[in-house]
């Protein structure tokens, strides 16, 4: 493009994938009108409207769907090349990461990071807050989330979803529980049983979705909001619960509790890492992502859980 600023491909860039003037003046360390003002030439430049403003921010067009690949892979590529310098070493830099996880994740996955994070990044330190999938997005592109683990699939253009593993879901029940003894429940065995389940911000909605698919939600006696309440609840009562697997794995390495396959399929899940996208990320960030994608990425049997003490 002749006469095309390349600062002008940048606040694009930065515009579409955080849909927000505001980001985009802090990203680039200039003023808001200043931000305004390149917007204006670039409406002019390309003769489109690039972007609508709506009550999440600005939407991009689809003549901006068009524009943002190859611009952003060749923005990529350019800062690739002048950063080769600019890396973040985790073995001698100090890094300070906040993310966000369910409590489940906390369970399961952050045991996981940290026991890495202490060996290949040993001053590295983490804030874990509470994951709230309504709200996730908007704090990672606030800068309150470097980022965050989830299942629901979120397709915002403001964040790139990275694919961990995939989950399947099981019933849980007492190890000594007095019916359901198989390795298999049976669906009468669930409809004779009473059930506990979870909701919540996290965004597991397959279990009560299985339940009522199969007429059984007036089987229900206990919700709450966090799954990592019910190996307690479970081992102290006659009540089943469905959950993911790995997570199911987890909690019966430390409790006297079993899993037993369901008697139907269930829509499978996938856990996913979502973060900023690569050209908003700083060097620490951009490990952080790689890190979290190489540990939580791989899936461990049940026999290289944590140790935990014996029952």
């Amino acid at each position: 493009m002749r006469n095309f600023d390349l600062n002008l491909a940048r606040v694009f860039v930065l515009l579409y994938e955080t849909g927000s003037v505001t980001a985009t003046a802090e990203a680039l360390h200039v003023t808001q009108p200043t931000v305004s003002y390149s917007l204006g030439k670039l409406r002019r430049h390309f003769g489109d409207e690039l972007f609508r403003r709506t009550g999440r921010g600005l939407t991009p067009t689809a003549g901006a769907r068009r524009l943002y690949e190859p611009l952003q892979r060749a923005l990529a590529d350019i800062d690739g090349t002048v950063r080769q310098a600019d890396v973040f070493d985790p073995e001698t830099m100090p890094g300070r990461f906040t993310v966000a996880l369910s409590d489940l994740g906390e369970a399961t996955l952050l045991p996981r990071l940290l026991a890495a994070a202490r060996k290949h990044a040993p001053r590295a330190s983490f804030t874990v807050r509470p994951l709230d999938v309504d709200e996730a997005e908007d704090q990672l592109h606030r800068g309150d989330l470097d980022a965050f683990v989830a299942t629901p699939v979120l397709t915002s253009h403001r964040t790139v979803r990275i694919p961990l593993f995939n989950e399947r879901y099981v019933g849980m029940v007492a190890a000594d529980h007095p019916r359901v003894r198989g390795e298999t429940v049976t669906l009468p065995e669930l409809a004779a049983e009473h059930h506990a389940t979870v909701f919540g911000p996290s965004g597991h909605v397959v279990p009560r979705a299985a339940l009522a698919a199969h007429g059984l939600l007036d089987r229900v006696v206990v919700e709450a909001t966090r799954f990592s309440m019910l190996p307690y609840l479970l081992e102290q009562t006659d009540l089943i619960a469905i959950v993911p697997e790995y997570v199911g794995e987890v909690f019966t390495s430390f409790r006297p509790l079993r899993l037993a396959r369901l008697p139907f399929e269930t829509e499978p899940i996938e856990v996913a890492l979502y973060a900023r996208h690569e050209s908003s990320r700083s060097p620490s960030q951009r490990w952080l992502v790689e890190f979290m994608s190489k540990v939580l990425g791989e899936r461990v049997s049940p026999a290289q859980l944590p140790p935990y003490a014996a029952r």
